[in-house]
């Protein structure tokens, strides 16, 4: 079966109440027109045809430089003129001798296997509807059979007589055609009806005509089908997905503490006996090890935690890679180009950036540690900095193995601190220090005996 897809995104979504067009709102990080294509994608089709309209410009440069989509027909719909109109802008491009499916842009959730079996349906019969049995069909196409069950006809809420308006199995707007016919029903479309638009779903009246069996397919699931108007459609549409890869990772032997207070926006991929607790976000591409435990509140951004390593409350971490049994936070901020080796650890309210933490090295408190090489077995103290910016430039800061700095040091880069060598507390580090050597840089202190501390003058 040679299969073709039509995508329609032409629409205003006047609903968003938004300056970008409705279709590159995202949902689980990716907008729904990605959801969409990478699901036309899954079912190998000879040709992807996206009708674009409003903002068209805006639409394509999004995927001008995304490989993922370089073999999509875009097609411009220069008038929004309905359904019908839109199919007619992409129909010459369709090959005869295909099936093609008819999918929206603003129905994200789609399934490929019911995709495949629509597909099917229409190569054996012509034309194949995906329906849906609802007790809230509230401005939905309703499906009209005849006495026998047959599909005779979809009719738009606007057109439909008081009795169809009680109908509860309503139309998807996924279709399937034989791509010969679906171009000889093209033709009868006509603007008679309440909107003066082109209905695609009037083909099914039209193929009827001809006695041509419409069948059906009816999924049970609602937010496969279910189409985003507006901010809060969206917001729930986006819980339903969350709630399903919350779903997937748990049968996948992941605990996740709370289903409803996990946000994955993009990918995750996890190893064995993973702990995610509450309120946790992934964005962008990330990987778990096995044992990996995530404390709540923590956003983790296309990052990769190797095995038996702990992530505590409220850290944020940002394209680190983190090595086997390593612990982080609480309340640590990890910078892109942070790299952990094993057993290290980075402390509360520390910050780290283009920054590698040695072996079973330690940044425990208070510190900021930037543009740095730091060797195994160092103890960084208390309130340490690294001054690696001159107000123009950035500068490095290394830190040899088996170091020990001092609490409230600065290390004004570019500074090289020696194997097993001593930073006193307090000091401000300007030149290098060798191996083994004690650096104290610090004013020397004064006592001042019998001191007597100043009074309050009263006031007259």
């Amino acid at each position: 079966m040679n299969i073709e897809v039509i995508v329609l995104a032409a629409g205003k979504g006047t609903r968003m109440y938004s300056q970008k067009p409705k279709v590159l709102h995202e949902l689980g990080g990716q907008p729904m027109l990605t959801h969409v294509m990478q699901a036309a994608q899954s079912l190998s089709p000879q040709n992807i045809h996206v009708v674009t309209g409003y903002q068209c410009a805006m639409i394509h440069e999004h995927y001008a430089a995304d490989s993922n989509f370089d073999n999509i027909n875009w097609v411009e719909q220069a008038e929004q003129l309905g359904t019908g109109h839109a199919v007619m802008q992409a129909a010459p491009h369709l090959k005869d001798d295909s099936v093609v499916l008819v999918l929206y842009a603003d129905v994200p959730l789609v399934n490929t296997a019911h995709l495949l079996e629509l597909a099917a349906l229409a190569e054996e019969h012509g034309i194949a509807v995906l329906t849906l049995d609802t007790d809230q069909p509230h401005g939905l196409g309703r499906i009209i059979r005849d006495p026998a069950g047959h599909i005779v006809a979809i009719v738009e809420e606007k057109d439909a007589s008081p009795e169809q308006r009680h109908i509860t199995e309503i139309n998807t707007g996924i279709m399937a055609f034989n791509t010969r016919l679906l171009k000889s029903w093209l033709t009868g479309l006509d603007t008679g009806n309440a909107q003066g638009e082109y209905y695609l779903t009037d083909t099914v009246a039209i193929a009827t005509a001809e006695g041509n069996e419409v069948v059906a397919l009816q999924t049970q699931d609602k937010d496969e089908v279910q189409g985003v108007n507006n901010r809060l459609q969206l917001a729930e549409l986006e819980r339903a997905w969350q709630l399903r890869h919350a779903r997937t990772l748990a049968l996948q032997g992941v605990t996740i503490m709370d289903p409803a207070r996990l946000d994955i926006r993009g990918s995750l991929q996890v190893g064995r006996d993973v702990v995610i607790d509450v309120n946790v976000i992934f964005e962008g591409n990330n990987k778990l090890g096995n044992n990996v435990r995530i404390g709540p509140n923590v956003t983790i951004i296309a990052s990769t935690i190797a095995d038996g390593t702990v992530i505590l409350a409220y850290s944020h971490l940002e394209n680190v890679t983190i090595a086997e049994s390593c612990t982080v936070g609480p309340f640590a901020r990890l910078r892109p180009g942070t790299i952990l080796n094993r057993s290290a650890k980075i402390g509360n309210f520390v910050e780290t950036k283009k920054a590698s933490i040695g072996e079973a090295s330690k940044v425990n408190h208070l510190s900021y540690i930037g543009d740095a090489e730091i060797g195994d077995n160092v103890n960084v103290g208390a309130g340490t900095i690294t001054c690696n910016y001159d107000g123009v430039n950035k500068f490095k800061t290394i830190i040899k193995s088996g170091a020990f700095i001092g609490s409230n040091t600065a290390l004004v880069a570019p500074v090289s601190i020696g194997v097993d060598a001593t930073v006193g507390a307090g000091s401000v580090i300007t030149s290098d220090v060798k191996d083994q050597d004690l650096a104290v840089a610090r004013g020397r202190q004064k006592n001042i005996s019998c001191w007597k501390r100043p009074t309050k003058q009263l006031k007259e």
